[in-house]
């Protein structure tokens, strides 16, 4: 079975999640992102899109956790997921996913984008 690497966009200009179908290297070194066939929008560029990988990981109920994603661990700490390409991983605060097992002890309660009110609490 193959596995597939999942992204999720937020619509930087008009503040709400994107729909993308493909990503594109572009000629002159930039990146397009394009939207679905049925869109007769142009592609979005680079600075107008933030792109958001999957992590491959669910949280206790279930959700997907993408980095951008803000979580509530088993403790109520509230963090937000990361990608730090120096260890090309993902995490929570200090911890990393290859550390805190299955991911099954956090919840997603909201985004950076939609909620950012709820890392200001911390």
């Amino acid at each position: 079975m193959a596995t597939m690497i999942k992204f999720r966009a937020w619509d930087k200009v008009n503040g709400c999640w994107a729909s993308i179908d493909s990503i594109v290297l572009c000629d002159d070194g930039s990146i397009a992102y394009l939207l679905p066939e049925e869109d007769d929008m142009p592609p979005y560029l680079e600075e107008e899109v933030e792109i958001m990988q999957y992590t491959g990981l669910k949280d206790n109920n279930g959700r997907e956790v993408y980095e951008g994603d803000v979580v509530k661990n088993e403790y109520g700490k509230v963090m937000d997921i990361q990608y730090d390409p120096r260890s090309a991983a993902f995490g929570v605060g200090d911890y990393y996913f290859g550390t805190i097992g299955s991911g099954k002890i956090l919840e997603v309660i909201g985004n950076i984008y939609e909620n950012p009110e709820l890392l200001e609490a911390e």
